[in-house]
């Protein structure tokens, strides 16, 4: 894959305030031009940037309807009401039941919390778990990281005397439900400071105004924290403002003293002993907690999360891993099959759009499939397949494409749909397909550009090789925790030469070793070019050549190093 490099030099007005921020701050120059990219410019900015505090998490009471919901929840306590905390069957939904069970369970045992079956009952509110509520006495429920459109489901269990509290993230339609209350800062009339908190970190928020109504101190909801960071990675939500301060302290939780049931998960993917980070959630915690709800229940991820004991965490981790085995080798299969059909019956060169549908393909993990396929064709992609008599299906997007937006305008051919900029879900009838696939075929043409569908790598600053330190580094470590909108910076280091050491490496010899310096560095760096065999004669040729890459440490028999992520390797793309 040929890359295209963007690097945007800083406006004259923007190097002043970096070289003033340098001398105010004592810190590379390089990495005052990230705050300025980051909206800061001053020192005040940056402290409170480089050291988040507990402190600056705003009132939860500033969330719409949050009095409201307070106010139920402590008359069902009062009058020992059965509650019922129900959610998502994804990281984000179970994290946030688990989190307010947790709560809860300190002050009332009438308490129960329920997880719909994906095949069963889909995504949300759905009528057997209100039937079931009603079955077992419940005469309230707390929604989480589900509920915001469950206009028809809030009636029916009105008509069944119970009361919702909905506590959600996603996007409202203008009509809301219902409900008691509405917890959501994407509310149309929200005055909330921060709108991209995860389901978890409403929930969070939830428990916080709780305790701040009576007055329980805020030491009491650190343990906690650990879940809302397993959250905030896992759902790909900015990591800036609120939630950098809640991913912050959380990954110091899942550090020093996760859960008993995050222990059994850190466990099972060998992940004990290391410093835990947002990449280790997306690409361990997260999809073992996420296998669940794809393969069996997410009920079960709860149970786990949920654990008293280690024994009970251990073996309910073990089964989780199995799951999760199961769905990639599944997830791997229904790929290969999407790969097949898209290379034999879509036109990839002449559309903007990918759109298919197989009835047999497993429900649990079409959202994978989507997100696989999206980056290898660079392109908005909707996996479908049958649930009972509908259509349901993934979407995914690429940077810069709405795919909720799009989705949105073909609404009245929908049965449901819901989601993020770049991430939703959606069902129809089968019927309905094929013009739904030409509408949203047509929204990618009208909402895309041509950019959007080229392979790109944006480059934050240029870095020589010299200017690698052991300072320089911890500086940079305070950028962290990483993801999107705070993502790790990607530097270019220009004419650099092979020390000699460069070698390709792996089982098929695919990756390149990569040892360089250039004219500024008194020593050699070493790093790693995954997949980039096709770049080992420009390396070896004797000519410099230009690197992109990440920085990161690396703790090897206890002695740290410092190794570059090279994410690309050519020359000439951007002036020197």
């Amino acid at each position: 894959m040929i890359y295209k490099w963007n690097y945007e030099p800083l406006k004259p007005e923007d190097t002043e305030k970096c070289d003033k921020l340098a001398q105010q701050l004592g810190i590379s120059p390089v990495l005052c031009r990230l705050l300025i990219q980051r909206g800061i410019a001053s020192v005040e900015e940056a402290q409170k940037f480089f050291y988040p505090s507990l402190k600056y998490l705003h009132d939860p009471f500033l969330l719409p309807d949050m009095d409201k919901a307070i106010q139920r929840i402590e008359k069902a306590l009062g009058q020992k009401e059965r509650i019922l905390v129900y959610g998502d069957y994804d990281v984000d939904g179970t994290t946030a039941v688990a989190l307010v069970f947790k709560f809860l369970r300190r002050f009332t045992t009438n308490l129960d919390y329920y997880i719909p079956d994906r095949y069963d009952e889909g995504y949300g509110i759905s009528s057997q778990g209100i039937d079931y509520a009603s079955e077992t006495n419940v005469k309230l429920i707390i929604a989480l990281d589900c509920g915001i459109k469950a206009i028809e489901k809030v009636a029916y269990a009105k008509e069944k005397g119970i009361d919702f509290i909905i506590c959600d993230h996603h996007m409202p339609d203008e009509t809301l439900p219902d409900a008691v209350a509405v917890v959501d800062a994407k509310r149309t009339d929200s005055t909330y400071p921060y709108e991209h908190l995860s389901g978890c970190g409403v929930g969070f928020k939830l428990v916080q105004a709780i305790a701040q109504n009576n007055k329980i101190d805020f030491s009491e909801l650190t343990d906690l924290l650990d879940l809302v960071a397993v959250s905030i990675a896992s759902d790909i939500v900015p990591i800036t403002g609120e939630n950098r301060i809640l991913a912050h302290f959380g990954l110091r939780q899942l550090n020093s003293s996760p859960s008993i049931g995050l222990k059994g998960i850190i466990d099972i993917c060998g992940l004990a002993g290391h410093n835990i980070t947002v990449s280790d959630i997306v690409f361990k915690i997260g999809p073992r907690i996420n296998a669940s709800g794809r393969m069996m229940n997410g009920k079960e991820a709860v149970d786990l999360l949920l654990a008293n004991t280690m024994e009970d965490a251990d073996e309910k981790s073990r089964h989780i891993d199995q799951y999760n085995e199961d769905r990639r080798e599944l997830d791997k299969r229904i790929t290969d099959e999407a790969i097949a059909y898209i290379e034999e019956h879509v036109d990839i060169e002449h559309e903007n759009s990918i759109v298919i549908y197989n009835e047999d393909w497993h429900k649990g993990v079409i959202g994978i499939v989507a997100s696989r396929l999206t980056e290898k064709y660079l392109r908005p992609t909707i996996i479908l397949t049958k649930s009972n008599d509908l259509i349901t299906g993934s979407a995914r997007s690429v940077m810069g494409f709405d795919i909720y937006k799009a989705i949105e305008e073909c609404k009245n051919l929908l049965e449901n749909f819901g989601g993020h900029t770049y991430a939703a879900g959606l069902s129809l009838r089968e019927e309905n397909l094929p013009e739904f696939k030409r509408r949203f075929e047509e929204l990618s043409v009208e909402m895309m550009v041509p950019d959007m569908m080229k392979p790109q790598i944006s480059i934050d600053a240029k870095l020589k090789l010299g200017e690698i330190d052991n300072r320089f580094i911890v500086d940079l470590s305070r950028f962290a925790p990483f993801g999107p909108d705070n993502l790790n910076p990607i530097f270019i280091s220009c004419n650099v030469n092979d020390n000699g050491g460069s070698r390709l490496v792996g089982r098929d010899l695919m990756h390149i070793k990569v040892e360089v310096r250039d004219n500024t560095s008194t020593h050699s760096y070493h790093g790693i070019a995954f997949r980039q065999k096709k770049a080992i004669n420009m390396v070896k040729g004797g000519q410099p050549f230009d690197i992109c890459y990440t920085l990161e440490e690396n703790i090897h028999r206890g002695k740290k190093n410092v190794q570059l992520y090279v994410k690309d390797i050519d020359r000439g793309q951007i002036d020197k």
